[in-house]
This record gives C-alpha cells, structure tokens and sequence, in this order.
C-alpha cells in the first residue's frame, strides 16, 4: 500500500526488532534472562514458568507488568538484570542511520524496554543522536504498550499532533491504540503470528525497506 505521508511531521519508532532486525538476536538473549529471572520469581520448573510468562505478556504487554500483578517482585532488578545482555551479534548500521537523517520532523523512540537498554542499543546502531526523545518504560509508569494511556501520556509529553505523527512497530496489537488516536501506522515484520486488523495502515518486512524507497525530497 502506498501511503500519502506528506502531512507527517513525526516518526515514532519502537526498538526491538524494528530499529534493527529480529535476525541478529538481541531479544532472544533478553527472553532468554526473562525465562531466568520467571523461574526465580514464581517458583515453577522452567517449561511451566515459560507457559505463565507468555501468558503474562498477553495479558499485561509485558512479563514485568505480569510479575508485578501477581507477585511481590523488584521492577528494577528486573529491568537491569533482563535488559543487560552482550550487543555483540547487534550491528552498526549507516544505512539506518542514512534513512532517518532524511526524515523530515522530529524523530521518537517509544519501548517498553528499559532506558538504559534504548540507549545501549541506539550506540551501538550509530543512530542515538537522530532521536529527538525517547520513551522507555520508566517513562510510562510501568504501564506499557499497547495501553492507551500510555499512548496519551507519550504524545503529551512531547506535544505531538497524533494526525501528523507515524509509527512503526514489530507487534501488530501495539498499533491499535495508536491508530484509534489518529496516528497513521505500520506494520514492520510478519507480525509473529498475531491477528492483523484494519488498524495497520501498511506492512514492510523490515524498516529500510520502507524508509529508504521514500521520496523525501524536503527532508532536514
């Protein structure tokens, strides 16, 4: 689908699986310290643990949010010890960096990663200067995607006219809120297997690939 974008003046971006490929593993290294830290917190043998996390992220948005409904847990010890995985299969990528220097407006990262995790990861990308704000999930309370008010509570933070601001992200639910807020919305891998709706206003098997084909001619 070929999307009129000329009304956009702000990019919004996920992290994880979107500002760089799935195929270079970093969430796989971070599920693996979730699978840990569950077998810790609720006591069960590993495949049980692995069966109540995936129900917590489907429930919740998120295993923490999951964890801190359920049990007595520590929100930070969690982030820190989770989020702190080796970068050394994550590459630096000048074409990422190329695609979003042209992108006119003001640029967003918007998690429900870490802080300090959105920073490691955008270095090591080459790309943290490109960002104008980052919204990590110290930031929206511990509430995280895809609540609405979490939603609410990013674009007030950073004045953002939802009907001119566009989003990409990995997981299909996400988009929903964002889209019934007016924000124009994209779809970026297969969507793991999840129900794809009419809130998903484009699909791309990956970020450059959409960005780069963009004809950007007044770009800053």
């Amino acid at each position: 689908m070929t999307l009129d974008l000329s009304h956009i003046d702000t990019w919004v971006f996920d992290l994880d699986d979107t500002l760089y490929p799935p195929e270079q593993g970093v969430m796989a290294l971070v599920q693996g310290r979730i699978n840990a830290f569950m077998v810790d917190a609720v006591g069960l043998p590993t495949d049980e643990a692995r069966v109540l996390q995936r129900q917590f992220l489907n429930e919740h948005g998120t295993t923490l949010a999951g964890l801190m409904a359920n049990y007595a847990v520590d929100a930070d010890k969690f982030l820190r010890e989770v989020h702190d995985v080796p970068l050394d299969s994550l590459e630096p990528s000048p074409r990422m960096a190329d695609a979003l220097s042209r992108l006119p407006g003001r640029r967003f990262v918007l998690t429900n990663g870490a802080r300090f995790h959105a920073g490691r990861v955008l270095e090591r990308i080459g790309i943290t200067t490109l960002f104008d704000g980052v919204f990590a999930i110290e930031d929206m309370d511990l509430t995280p995607k895809p609540a609405p008010s979490t939603f609410r509570h990013f674009l007030k933070r950073f004045n953002i006219d939802p009907h001119r601001a566009i989003f990409f992200e990995d997981t299909p639910r996400n988009l929903a809120p964002a889209k019934a807020l007016g924000m124009t919305t994209v779809l970026i891998g297969d969507g793991h297997g999840h129900e794809l709706g009419d809130w998903i206003d484009a699909t791309a098997p990956d970020l450059l690939s959409f960005l780069e084909p963009l004809p950007l001619r007044d770009a800053a």
